[in-house]
């Protein structure tokens, strides 16, 4: 996520978006009612808008006469409670018979548990903690899951930094980061590491010395720390102040061009786990880049990108489905496979995850440096 987002936001207009998008279908004309739930404002905005960006692309490059999608967006503002408030009004009001969102686990947990009892499906771009598609029959996701992000991790410390020991900063407010947190640590200590100890800290937090003062103290090969570029800027940013040595470790969280302002410079030389590298050669990521520079004239973030396979994976859903049903377009998702994203091809297993590769970034003075891939088993 760490490219540079589309400020010029006016988020009216993002409450009245009805676009027509394309197949034939037969002969005959079908209109669907699609929901966007994400965060557009609030902390988490950032993650949100840029989805938003990549939907509207998918959508505008899916253009047909035969087929009318209806667009009613909602935002969760960041939060879970509105996130709940947001899919309710999305069903009950706007009719709607699939829903794109929300980024982040949090919220999409909380969203979840509504479409799954009204048998909407609803599929997240960017929400990677676990529970979010457990035992769940209409939740899906575009993105790889916490376990394996963590694990991902974890094998990179061990295995490429050949990391010993770690300390953990963990976000005690967010899903995601207690998610990747307990995944990262189950996976470096089977690999033979050993956490030294696993740190908390609040989205309200403004300042980490405190933590920082005991990984001083520990001295850990690495930390990682998988949270939201907010936090994590400064941290970062003390740490070096602190003279702290040990190589910094994050996740998917850590793709945004706050961040870099934020930490300023101090990011340099760190490592996150990430949904593409843009050094990728795969044409269908090449592609989705320059049609995004060309549209948004700026670079398209991991979020972007999700958003734009995500919307993607449900017109093809409605496409394979032929219907506007729910239940139709239910069966369509999780019969996915082998779907060329721009992210990776993507295949929807049993638990309606998507099956897809992870990239690891290192960060230069300018942009990142694409270091290894890992594909699930």
């Amino acid at each position: 996520m760490g490219c540079t987002a589309n400020q010029k936001w006016k988020l009216g207009s993002l409450f009245t978006a009805a676009v027509s998008i394309s197949f034939t279908f037969n002969a005959f004309a079908l209109d669907v009612k699609i929901g966007i739930l994400l965060s557009l404002t609030g902390s988490q905005a950032y993650y949100g808008k840029e989805a938003r960006n990549g939907i509207d692309l998918a959508l505008a490059e899916n253009k047909d006469p035969n087929l009318k999608i209806q667009i009613s967006v909602e935002d969760t503002q960041s939060n879970p409670s509105e996130a709940a408030k947001g899919i309710n009004k999305l069903i009950t009001k706007d009719k709607v018979t699939v829903v794109i969102g929300d980024m982040v686990s949090s919220n999409t947990i909380a969203a979840g548990s509504l479409a799954e009892k009204e048998k909407i499906p609803i599929i997240s771009p960017g929400s990677t903690n676990d529970s979010v598609t457990l035992k769940k029959n209409y939740i899906y996701r575009a993105c790889f899951t916490d376990s394996f992000q963590g694990l991902v991790m974890a094998n990179f410390a061990t295995q490429n930094l050949k990391a010993k020991t770690a300390v953990i900063l963990q976000d005690a407010d967010s899903d995601y980061s207690i998610g990747l947190s307990k995944n990262f640590e189950n996976r470096f200590t089977a690999d033979g590491g050993k956490v030294l100890k696993s740190l908390r800290y609040s989205q309200k937090d403004t300042n980490f010395t405190a933590q920082l003062g005991d990984v001083r103290k520990l001295k850990p090969d690495v930390v990682f720390i998988p949270g939201f570029h907010q936090q994590v800027g400064v941290i970062l940013r003390e740490a070096k102040d602190l003279q702290i040595q040990s190589k910094m470790l994050g996740g998917d969280g850590w793709d945004t061009q706050e961040l870099r302002q934020i930490a300023k410079g101090s990011e340099i030389g760190s490592y996150f786990s990430n949904h593409y590298s843009s050094e990728s050669k795969d044409p269908k990521l090449q592609n989705f880049i320059k049609s995004y520079k060309e549209k948004f004239k700026s670079e398209p973030s991991s979020f972007s990108a999700l958003g734009y396979d995500s919307a993607n994976l449900v017109i093809q859903a409605i496409k394979n489905a032929k219907s506007a049903d729910s239940e139709k377009i239910n069966l369509a998702l999780s019969q996915i496979k082998n779907f060329k994203a721009a992210t990776g091809d993507i295949t929807i297993d049993g638990n309606h995850n998507a099956l897809k590769p992870a990239v690891i970034l290192k960060f230069m003075p300018t942009g990142y440096k694409y270091i290894t891939s890992v594909k699930p088993n």
